[in-house]
C-alpha cells in the first residue's frame, strides 16, 4: 500500500507542480517560446484549454489556471487523504490543506528557483542554455524590490540570500 500511495503521490505532485508552474510563469509575463515552458503548456493544455471557454479571464488573471490548479491539487489531496484511510473529510477542511500546500510549493518553487539562479550567475554569467532565462523570468520580479533596499555591495549582490531567508522563515510559520 506504501508504494501504491507513493506512486500516486509523486505523479499527482508533478501534475500540480506543472499547473503551478504555468500559472506563475503567466504572473512574470514569461516567454513561452523557451523550450521548459513550451513542454509546460502542452502538458497542462489538457484541462485549461477546456476550462478557457467557458471561464474568461479576470483583468490580467487567466482565471481558467487558477481554477486548473486548484482542481488539480484539490484531486492530490483528497486522493492522499483517501489512500491514507482518514475516513471521511468536508470540503472547507481539503479546500484550506489545499491552499496550504500550494503556498508551500509556490515558496518551495522560488527557494529551488533562487538557488539554481545564483547558482548558474557564477557557473555561466550571460551563458544560454534551454530554461536559464526562463527562470530569470520568474526570480527577477523577486529579487528587485529586494535589490532596491539592499544594493549590491561591489560585485556581490545579497538578494538572493535575503530572499531566501525570507522565504525559510514563511515556511517555518506556515507549518
Amino acid at each position: 500500500m506504501d508504494a501504491i500511495r507513493y506512486i500516486v503521490d509523486t505523479l499527482l505532485w508533478l501534475l500540480t507542480l506543472a499547473f503551478v508552474l504555468r500559472l506563475l510563469f503567466q504572473l512574470v509575463r514569461a516567454d513561452f517560446r523557451d523550450p521548459m515552458a513550451d513542454a509546460i503548456v502542452r502538458i497542462t493544455n489538457w484541462l485549461i484549454l477546456p476550462l478557457r471557454r467557458v471561464l474568461p479571464p479576470v483583468a490580467k488573471i487567466d482565471t481558467a489556471t487558477v481554477v486548473a490548479v486548484l482542481a488539480v491539487a484539490c484531486a492530490h489531496t483528497a486522493a492522499l487523504l483517501a489512500l491514507s484511510g482518514l475516513g471521511e473529510i468536508d470540503w472547507l477542511s481539503l479546500l484550506r490543506v489545499t491552499v496550504i500546500e500550494l503556498i508551500d510549493m509556490v515558496l518551495r518553487i522560488y527557494l529551488f528557483a533562487l538557488l539554481i539562479y545564483w547558482l548558474t550567475s557564477f557557473i555561466s554569467p550571460g551563458g544560454y542554455a534551454p530554461g536559464l532565462r526562463l527562470l530569470g523570468q520568474l526570480c527577477e520580479p523577486v529579487l528587485k524590490p529586494v535589490r532596491r533596499l539592499i544594493p549590491p555591495i561591489g560585485q556581490i549582490d545579497f538578494s538572493v540570500l535575503w530572499v531566501s531567508i525570507a522565504i525559510g522563515a514563511l515556511l517555518v510559520l506556515l507549518r
